[in-house]
Protein backbone atom coordinates (compact mmCIF):
# COMPACT_ATOMS: atom_id res chain seq x y z
CA UNK A 1 0.00 0.00 0.00
CA UNK A 2 1.00 3.39 -1.05
CA UNK A 3 0.13 7.21 0.14
CA UNK A 4 -0.13 8.71 -3.19
CA UNK A 5 0.72 12.59 -2.93
CA UNK A 6 -0.89 14.71 -5.98
CA UNK A 7 2.00 16.10 -8.02
CA UNK A 8 0.18 19.48 -8.75
CA UNK A 9 -0.89 20.48 -5.23
CA UNK A 10 1.15 18.11 -2.70
CA UNK A 11 -2.01 16.36 -1.04
CA UNK A 12 -1.52 12.81 0.07
CA UNK A 13 -4.33 10.15 -0.37
CA UNK A 14 -5.39 7.02 1.86
CA UNK A 15 -2.80 4.36 1.19
CA UNK A 16 -3.81 2.17 -1.56
CA UNK A 17 -2.30 -0.10 -4.17
CA UNK A 18 -3.26 2.50 -7.10
CA UNK A 19 -3.40 6.17 -7.47
CA UNK A 20 -6.86 7.87 -6.64
CA UNK A 21 -8.50 8.19 -10.15
CA UNK A 22 -8.93 11.91 -9.74
CA UNK A 23 -7.67 14.86 -7.08
CA UNK A 24 -10.57 16.49 -5.11
CA UNK A 25 -8.65 19.55 -4.11
CA UNK A 26 -7.23 19.84 -8.07
CA UNK A 27 -10.96 19.42 -9.75
CA UNK A 28 -11.92 22.32 -7.82
CA UNK A 29 -12.08 25.69 -9.69
CA UNK A 30 -9.71 27.56 -6.95
CA UNK A 31 -6.90 24.52 -7.90
CA UNK A 32 -6.24 23.55 -11.28
CA UNK A 33 -5.59 19.70 -13.42
CA UNK A 34 -2.20 19.93 -15.51
CA UNK A 35 -2.81 20.37 -18.78
CA UNK A 36 -0.73 17.34 -19.28
CA UNK A 37 -3.25 15.74 -16.53
CA UNK A 38 -3.56 14.28 -13.38
CA UNK A 39 -0.29 12.40 -11.68
CA UNK A 40 1.18 11.39 -8.40
CA UNK A 41 4.21 10.30 -6.67
CA UNK A 42 5.09 9.51 -3.15
CA UNK A 43 7.62 10.24 -0.21
CA UNK A 44 10.22 7.90 -1.15
CA UNK A 45 10.42 9.65 -4.86
CA UNK A 46 9.87 13.32 -3.48
CA UNK A 47 12.78 12.90 -1.34
CA UNK A 48 15.36 11.64 -4.03
CA UNK A 49 14.44 14.98 -6.22
CA UNK A 50 14.03 17.65 -3.60
CA UNK A 51 15.15 19.24 -0.07
CA UNK A 52 13.87 21.60 2.08
CA UNK A 53 15.53 24.75 2.45
CA UNK A 54 15.18 26.72 6.17
CA UNK A 55 15.65 30.50 6.18
CA UNK A 56 15.64 32.81 9.60
CA UNK A 57 13.05 35.39 8.69
CA UNK A 58 13.53 37.52 12.58
CA UNK A 59 14.38 35.81 16.20
CA UNK A 60 11.76 33.15 16.21
CA UNK A 61 10.45 32.76 12.85
CA UNK A 62 12.14 30.00 10.08
CA UNK A 63 10.48 29.66 6.76
CA UNK A 64 11.05 26.44 5.17
CA UNK A 65 9.90 25.29 1.41
CA UNK A 66 10.73 22.76 -0.89
CA UNK A 67 13.64 23.11 -3.41
CA UNK A 68 13.61 22.51 -6.79
CA UNK A 69 9.78 23.52 -6.50
CA UNK A 70 7.34 20.84 -6.09
CA UNK A 71 3.33 21.54 -6.35
CA UNK A 72 2.01 24.38 -4.98
CA UNK A 73 5.24 25.70 -3.93
CA UNK A 74 4.59 27.42 -0.43
CA UNK A 75 6.56 27.76 2.31
CA UNK A 76 5.57 26.72 5.59
CA UNK A 77 6.78 28.30 8.48
CA UNK A 78 7.94 27.53 12.20
CA UNK A 79 7.31 29.79 15.38
CA UNK A 80 8.95 29.05 18.24
CA UNK A 81 7.42 30.38 21.66
CA UNK A 82 7.34 29.86 24.91
CA UNK A 83 4.91 27.46 25.00
CA UNK A 84 5.80 25.17 22.06
CA UNK A 85 6.47 25.42 18.45
CA UNK A 86 3.80 25.93 16.06
CA UNK A 87 4.28 25.11 12.25
CA UNK A 88 2.21 27.44 9.91
CA UNK A 89 1.02 26.11 7.27
CA UNK A 90 2.69 22.74 5.46
CA UNK A 91 4.17 21.04 2.72
CA UNK A 92 4.35 17.96 0.92
CA UNK A 93 7.97 17.04 1.67
CA UNK A 94 9.08 15.52 5.67
CA UNK A 95 12.42 15.12 4.81
CA UNK A 96 15.56 13.18 7.24
CA UNK A 97 16.82 16.98 7.92
CA UNK A 98 13.10 18.86 8.37
CA UNK A 99 12.72 15.98 11.01
CA UNK A 100 16.29 16.42 12.54
CA UNK A 101 15.79 20.39 12.53
CA UNK A 102 12.61 20.49 14.35
CA UNK A 103 13.18 17.87 17.12
CA UNK A 104 16.40 19.62 18.25
CA UNK A 105 14.61 22.95 18.20
CA UNK A 106 11.92 21.06 20.64
CA UNK A 107 9.81 19.40 18.07
CA UNK A 108 5.91 20.75 17.77
CA UNK A 109 3.38 21.59 20.09
CA UNK A 110 0.80 22.37 17.10
CA UNK A 111 0.42 22.36 13.48
CA UNK A 112 -2.55 25.29 12.33
CA UNK A 113 -2.78 25.27 8.64
CA UNK A 114 -4.70 28.45 6.46
CA UNK A 115 -6.89 26.67 3.98
CA UNK A 116 -7.07 23.28 2.16
CA UNK A 117 -4.57 23.94 -0.53
CA UNK A 118 -2.07 23.62 1.67
CA UNK A 119 -2.84 20.45 3.85
CA UNK A 120 -0.93 18.40 1.68
CA UNK A 121 0.77 15.89 4.17
CA UNK A 122 0.13 16.96 7.63
CA UNK A 123 -1.40 13.66 9.16
CA UNK A 124 2.47 12.60 8.69
CA UNK A 125 3.88 15.77 10.18
CA UNK A 126 1.31 15.30 13.56
CA UNK A 127 2.60 11.67 13.37
CA UNK A 128 6.30 12.18 13.39
CA UNK A 129 5.86 15.28 15.88
CA UNK A 130 3.02 13.80 17.91
CA UNK A 131 1.04 16.98 17.98
CA UNK A 132 -2.59 18.24 16.63
CA UNK A 133 -3.37 19.65 13.57
CA UNK A 134 -5.92 23.06 13.44
CA UNK A 135 -8.23 23.19 10.55
CA UNK A 136 -10.84 25.70 10.52
CA UNK A 137 -14.49 23.85 10.25
CA UNK A 138 -15.84 25.34 7.86
CA UNK A 139 -13.43 23.48 5.35
CA UNK A 140 -13.74 20.22 6.51
CA UNK A 141 -15.08 18.96 3.47
CA UNK A 142 -11.48 19.42 1.67
CA UNK A 143 -10.37 16.71 4.45
CA UNK A 144 -9.45 13.66 2.01
CA UNK A 145 -7.35 11.30 4.46
CA UNK A 146 -8.94 11.49 7.95
CA UNK A 147 -7.07 11.34 11.00
CA UNK A 148 -7.40 11.56 14.87
CA UNK A 149 -4.91 14.32 15.11
CA UNK A 150 -7.02 16.42 13.17
CA UNK A 151 -9.08 19.07 15.14
CA UNK A 152 -11.37 21.33 13.81
CA UNK A 153 -11.83 25.13 15.27
CA UNK A 154 -15.14 27.43 14.80
CA UNK A 155 -15.90 31.01 14.49
CA UNK A 156 -13.66 33.76 14.23
CA UNK A 157 -10.94 33.43 15.82
CA UNK A 158 -8.54 31.09 18.48
CA UNK A 159 -6.03 31.64 21.34
CA UNK A 160 -4.06 28.62 19.98
CA UNK A 161 -0.93 29.72 22.52
CA UNK A 162 -0.21 33.17 23.88
CA UNK A 163 0.73 35.70 21.54
CA UNK A 164 -0.27 33.50 18.41
CA UNK A 165 -4.56 33.67 17.31
CA UNK A 166 -5.53 31.80 14.53
CA UNK A 167 -8.20 34.52 12.92
CA UNK A 168 -10.72 33.14 10.27
CA UNK A 169 -11.19 36.08 7.46
CA UNK A 170 -12.88 33.54 4.76
CA UNK A 171 -12.58 35.13 1.38
CA UNK A 172 -10.54 32.18 -0.98
CA UNK A 173 -12.47 29.35 1.35
CA UNK A 174 -15.14 29.51 3.88
CA UNK A 175 -12.33 28.90 6.92
CA UNK A 176 -9.76 31.09 4.93
CA UNK A 177 -7.30 31.70 8.18
CA UNK A 178 -4.43 34.00 9.28
CA UNK A 179 -2.08 33.82 11.85
CA UNK A 180 -1.59 36.24 14.20
CA UNK A 181 2.10 36.42 16.12
CA UNK A 182 1.64 39.26 18.69
CA UNK A 183 4.89 38.05 20.47
CA UNK A 184 7.43 38.91 18.06
CA UNK A 185 10.73 40.42 18.72
CA UNK A 186 9.43 44.36 17.94
CA UNK A 187 6.44 43.26 19.55
CA UNK A 188 4.65 45.09 16.86
CA UNK A 189 3.06 42.33 15.38
CA UNK A 190 3.20 40.05 12.71
CA UNK A 191 0.98 38.20 9.95
CA UNK A 192 1.14 34.85 8.78
CA UNK A 193 -1.14 34.74 5.62
CA UNK A 194 -0.39 32.07 3.31
CA UNK A 195 -2.43 33.34 0.61
CA UNK A 196 -5.54 33.91 2.05
CA UNK A 197 -4.62 37.58 1.48
CA UNK A 198 -2.22 37.84 -1.05
CA UNK A 199 1.03 40.17 -0.93
CA UNK A 200 1.97 41.49 -4.96
CA UNK A 201 5.40 41.28 -6.75
CA UNK A 202 6.05 44.90 -5.12
CA UNK A 203 5.37 44.12 -2.20
CA UNK A 204 3.02 47.58 -1.38
CA UNK A 205 -0.35 46.14 -1.79
CA UNK A 206 -2.05 42.91 -1.16
CA UNK A 207 -5.08 41.14 -3.61
CA UNK A 208 -7.82 38.95 -3.04
CA UNK A 209 -9.21 36.09 -5.04
CA UNK A 210 -11.39 33.37 -4.91
CA UNK A 211 -9.36 31.17 -7.26
CA UNK A 212 -5.50 32.49 -7.95
CA UNK A 213 -4.71 30.05 -10.92
CA UNK A 214 -8.01 30.70 -12.98
CA UNK A 215 -7.91 34.44 -11.41
CA UNK A 216 -11.28 34.67 -10.51
CA UNK A 217 -12.17 37.43 -7.79
CA UNK A 218 -13.74 37.64 -4.90
CA UNK A 219 -16.89 39.42 -4.77
CA UNK A 220 -16.63 42.79 -3.32
CA UNK A 221 -19.07 41.64 0.13
CA UNK A 222 -16.44 39.29 0.64
CA UNK A 223 -13.31 41.51 0.40
CA UNK A 224 -15.04 44.13 2.85
CA UNK A 225 -15.94 41.42 5.74
CA UNK A 226 -11.97 40.09 4.94
CA UNK A 227 -10.87 43.99 5.25
CA UNK A 228 -13.11 44.23 8.59
CA UNK A 229 -12.54 41.10 10.03
CA UNK A 230 -8.38 42.24 10.09
CA UNK A 231 -8.48 45.47 11.12
CA UNK A 232 -9.11 45.24 14.74
CA UNK A 233 -5.88 43.48 15.56
CA UNK A 234 -2.09 45.18 15.53
CA UNK A 235 0.23 44.59 13.02
CA UNK A 236 2.91 45.40 11.20
CA UNK A 237 4.52 42.89 9.45
CA UNK A 238 2.99 40.19 6.58
CA UNK A 239 4.54 37.18 5.98
CA UNK A 240 2.53 35.28 2.50
CA UNK A 241 3.01 31.85 1.30
CA UNK A 242 5.65 32.28 -1.57
CA UNK A 243 9.20 33.57 -1.41
CA UNK A 244 9.49 37.11 -1.44
CA UNK A 245 6.26 37.99 -0.39
CA UNK A 246 7.16 40.05 2.75
CA UNK A 247 5.12 43.14 3.46
CA UNK A 248 7.74 44.70 6.47
CA UNK A 249 6.02 47.65 7.48
CA UNK A 250 1.92 49.63 7.62
CA UNK A 251 1.18 45.86 6.37
CA UNK A 252 -2.69 46.95 8.59
CA UNK A 253 -2.66 50.04 6.47
CA UNK A 254 -1.89 48.11 2.71
CA UNK A 255 -4.15 45.50 3.52
CA UNK A 256 -7.04 48.73 4.49
CA UNK A 257 -5.84 50.48 1.09
CA UNK A 258 -5.83 47.40 -1.35
CA UNK A 259 -9.46 46.28 -0.42
CA UNK A 260 -10.28 50.07 -0.99
CA UNK A 261 -9.04 49.78 -4.27
CA UNK A 262 -10.33 46.43 -5.10
CA UNK A 263 -13.58 47.49 -3.94
CA UNK A 264 -13.67 50.70 -6.15
CA UNK A 265 -12.16 48.77 -9.14
CA UNK A 266 -15.41 46.00 -9.12
CA UNK A 267 -17.46 48.44 -8.15
CA UNK A 268 -16.74 50.20 -11.91
CA UNK A 269 -16.06 53.71 -10.00
CA UNK A 270 -12.12 54.04 -10.95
Amino acid sequence: MTTYLCNACGTAYPDSDNPPEACKICDDERQYVPASGQSWTEQNSLNKRHRNAWRLMEPGLFCLQTVPAFAINQRAFLITTPAGNILWDCIALLDDSTREIIHSLGGLKAIAISHPHYYTTMQDWAKEFDCPVYLHESDKEWIVRPDGKLHLWQGREMELFPGCKLICLGGHFAGGTVMLWSDDADKKGVILAGDIVQITPGAHHVSFMWSYPNMLPLPVRQVKDLNDRIQPYCFEKIYGAFEGQDVLNNGKEIIAESARRYIQLLNGDD
